[in-house]
């Protein structure tokens, strides 16, 4: 069995025995560009202390081989102590150091030092992504937060190549010339590092397009630095092929504005010199944050025509991982419990930077109630949600809790706690959080000691309902009229801690508004009082004798974290009337609210799609709108009854081509309209004609621009309706191939609607182990577009190669192959009951019979079975 999974009380043993000094690492990617090359040479020189002489402890490595491993100025044998991905350390003294050379591996799954061939212009580039513990892939290391030390880092690369990591160069030298003395490589060193955790060290090495700037500031009269000058170098990275593209001003202009914010409100000079941002390919993540040299997934770097929304969401990852630099890297969580004393933080001190100091504003916040939280609601009411402050008993279980509670749920909360003790206390608890705990580790109680201190308030209460319960609270009014005026208003809350399966009635602080209609037609708030709402019904006196409302929106201006019910009058106007609801985080709630509803089985999709299709276009809040649209696709796609989908679809797309056709020339909301016109022709043959000419330049609405991305979505439609043929792709991608159209290419490919590409498409998956990350989930899209004719036939193989795909294939990837391979599309039969489904059926019989299997797999496939039980419920709803 793997040791990799190295466990919670495990790593606190090795805490209490070492404390690390230094990292002397080196690294030779010179060979890289040589494909034939599976691994490449690493050096890690530790020194450490023990508390206790003849002790022994292991380090963490994954690679190809071990060559040899020195400690204390012996050589241990190498057969003996490397076991796995361990290598033990027997009979320490006081003060230690051990050396290792070994060889890892260039990895294609984005874990570990990644390797990356262009194919545009076939050069390679090489990143590390490391997040929870995937540094020992790169070099040998004590795999855990909380044992942080200084970093000293020496890269050997080809010499005409870029070289960056944490800290900045301090030296170059030539290390091999070829026969006119040019160089053909080199080795460049590093600063030393502060002390940080090994997951947030990082290298970039290949032939990069860079540009850099410069920020600058002083420290003001209100500041404990008053006059302090803070320079920090900014450089910005990305491939060679996409330098046309890289619009590095406004990348600029973002950074230079969170890092003003960020020093002002924490006080705390940003510690770690100089602030990179490297936008890389094949990146698993929206970006990390390797202090002075945050990693970004290049596709924030837009080829084709992206919205406003697309270039405020890259904002806001960069304030979010700026603000990481204090939440997770000068101060880090001790072990993964705590993961969200980072994640959590960052989510909300990201969309509050980017409300208080970008062009965006309160676009912020209205994002973060459409997508962010969407996203919690829907983590929240799997079996499989936890607490805040969750529990890790090993990496694998980290591995999976970077989910919508970490993040968003716990943004959420904070959001609340702000409401609840102040924005001043806040801050204030986190500028003596920093200054206590810098350079360190901590937990959920180092913070509230602060938060408490500084808000006069003993937040342990309000942690425990928060931090430490588990699932949402369902929040309803009930309103009593009588003369047009109200007469009684309550709220009732329903939560239980389905960890628990108790009761968890929470105290919520929150608006609530009163909208009706003023002479423009449009629904304004009328009243709005904010009240705490405390155990299972809380009345609102301040409510009684106002007249009438068309509309109730409980939870107004966001506040609080809960699912919110509509009254009777107030679904029925949302149903009429939600375009019209003149402010545009009022608008977003209620619709949340109707999608909630849907997938809750309250209310029909049917009646969901409708509303979208009558009230979606001419949405001013693109944010809001692509969430409507994306909605809408998956109600009609999994919620609406197999015996009306056809129908509903029908409507949809009049709909979709309506809005498309009327969209103000060259706007955000055409754009939408259009892709989306994209997406619903996967499933009907009625949109071929129209996408067939969106390709052929017929019927193109003035001002629409149909580049390259919106060509492969339309592409991929046609394809996946046998619509589109393999030279017709194939010309499309000669004509401009680049790493985003052959994902294109390869997602197409895959959409065929025949048995043989289906075959195909499950072979270069599941048998085979060429395909890239990116290049995968592309396959495993393509894959699952397709009838039951098509993808019934793999129900059988998939669960009988589940176990197989998560033993033999890394995490990243076995999760990919467990989530997209999963028969996810089924229709509920009439007079069948969802749980009586067949794939229901057999999911439960896999869970059944391989109740030993990994905990991160069978979490993956209760979640899917979860999933499709909801959809089929959904389907039940009488429409």
């Amino acid at each position: 069995m793997s040791n990799s999974n190295l466990g919670r009380a495990e790593a606190a043993t090795r805490k209490a025995l070492l404390t690390v000094h230094h990292y002397d690492v080196r690294v030779d990617v010179s060979n890289a560009q040589n494909l034939d090359e599976l691994g490449f040479s690493t050096q890690s020189v530790i020194s450490f202390s023990a508390t206790t002489p003849g002790a022994s402890t292991f380090l963490d490595f994954i690679g190809l081989g071990v060559e040899s491993v020195e400690l204390n100025g012996t050589l241990l044998d190498v057969a003996t102590v490397v076991d796995g991905a361990r290598i033990h350390l027997p009979q320490l003294a006081l003060e230690n150091v051990v050396t290792v050379k070994a060889t890892a591996a260039y990895s294609s799954s984005g874990e570990g030092l990644h390797r990356f061939v262009d194919p545009a212009d076939q050069k390679v580039y090489t990143y590390t992504q490391y997040e929870p513990a995937d540094a020992r892939r790169v070099f040998a290391n004590f795999e855990q937060p909380d044992l942080k030390a200084p970093f000293s880092f020496h890269v050997s690369a080809p010499a005409h190549w870029e070289v960056a990591s944490n800290q900045s160069v301090t030296d170059y030298s030539d290390t091999a010339v070829d026969a006119d003395g040019i160089a053909i490589a080199g080795t460049w060193d590093f600063a030393t590092t502060l002390p940080i955790s090994t997951y947030i060290t990082t290298i970039l090495a290949g032939p990069y397009f860079k540009v850099s700037d410069q920020f600058s500031m002083t420290f003001g009269q209100d500041s404990a630095h008053t006059g302090t000058e803070l320079t920090i170098p900014l450089t910005a990275y990305c491939r060679a092929s996409l330098a046309e593209n890289f619009d590095t001003d406004p990348i600029f202009a973002v950074t230079k504005a969170g890092l003003s914010y960020f020093n002002e409100l924490f006080d705390y000079p940003y510690p770690f010199g100089k602030y990179d941002q490297a936008f890389v390919p094949e990146y698993n993540l929206g970006a990390m944050e390797n202090p002075g040299l945050v990693t970004f997934t290049e596709s924030y770097i837009h080829t084709s025509r992206a919205t406003d929304t697309q270039y405020q969401q890259r904002a806001n990852t960069i304030m979010h991982e700026m603000a990481h630099m204090w939440f997770g890297d000068l101060v880090t969580m001790s072990w993964w419990d705590d993961l969200w004393l980072k994640e959590s933080f960052a989510d909300f001190m990201g969309h509050l930077a980017v409300a208080e100091a970008t062009e965006w504003g309160e676009k912020s916040w209205t994002l973060f109630a459409s997508r962010r939280k969407a996203w919690a609601y829907v983590q929240d009411q799997l079996p499989t949600t936890h607490p805040i402050v969750a529990d890790i008993p090993h990496l694998e279980a980290a591995k999976q809790n970077f989910d919508g509670i970490t993040y968003a749920k716990g943004a959420s909360v904070l959001k609340q706690l702000v409401a609840y003790v102040g924005k001043d206390a806040f801050v204030a608890g986190a500028r003596e959080y920093f200054s206590t705990h810098e350079y360190s580790n901590t937990t959920l109680a180092d913070l509230l000691v602060p938060l408490s201190k500084s808000s006069g308030r003993d937040l342990s209460s309000w942690a425990a309902d928060w931090l430490q319960t588990a699932g949402i609270s369902t929040l309803t009014p009930s309103v009593e009229l009588a003369d047009d005026r109200v007469t009684a208003f309550s709220i009732g809350q329903e939560a239980v801690d389905p960890v628990m399966g108790l009761p968890a009635l929470r105290p919520h602080r929150l608006a609530v508004g009163f909208y009706n209609k003023n002479d423009g037609g449009l629904l304004v708030r009328t009243q709005s009082v904010t009240i705490d709402v405390a155990g299972a019904q809380t009345s609102v006196p301040e409510l009684v004798g106002l007249p009438a409302p068309a509309l109730v929106v409980l939870n107004d201006q966001d506040l609080s974290y809960a699912k919110v019910r509509l009254d009777a009058v107030s679904l029925s106007t949302a149903l009429e009337s939600a375009g019209t609801i003149a402010d545009p985080l009022a608008r977003s709630l209620v619709w949340s609210s109707l999608w909630n509803a849907v997938r809750d089985g309250v209310m029909p999709a049917r009646r969901y799609v409708n509303a979208v299709c009558n009230h979606a276009g001419g949405e001013p809040d693109i944010a809001l709108l692509q969430t409507l649209s994306d909605n809408a696709l998956f109600a009609v796609a999994n919620y609406c009854p197999p015996q009306i989908r056809g129908e509903v679809r029908a409507e949809l797309l009049v709909a979709v081509e309506q809005h498309l056709d009327a969209a103000a020339a060259g706007s955000d909301e055409q754009l939408v309209w259009a892709r989306t016109l994209a997406a619903l022709g996967r499933a009907t043959d009625t949109a071929v004609a129209r996408i067939r000419g969106l390709l052929d330049g017929v019927q193109v609405p003035t001002g629409l621009r149909v580049d390259s991305d919106l060509r492969w979505l339309l592409w991929q439609a046609l394809a996946a309706r046998g619509q589109a043929t393999v030279a017709e792709l194939d010309a499309e991608l000669a004509a401009n191939t680049t790493a985003e159209t052959r994902v294109g290419r390869v997602c197409a490919g895959a959409a065929f609607p025949s048995p043989e590409a289906k075959s195909l498409a499950w072979q270069a998956s599941v048998e085979e182990t060429a395909l890239t990350n990116e290049l995968l989930s592309a396959t495993l899209e393509g894959f699952a577009t397709g009838g039951h004719e098509l993808l019934d036939p793999y129900v059988e193989p998939y669960f009988a190669a589940l176990n197989e795909m998560w033993e033999s294939r890394s995490i990243e990837i076995a999760g990919r192959l467990v989530r997209g391979l999963f028969p996810a599309h089924q229709d509920l039969g009439l007079g069948e009951l969802p749980v009586e489904h067949p794939v229901v059926v057999r999911t439960d019989a896999w869970l059944s019979a391989n109740g030993d299997a990994a905990t991160g797999l069978r979490r993956l496939v209760v979640e899917q079975r979860d999933h499709l039980v909801r959809a089929l419920t959904a389907q039940s709803v009488a429409n």
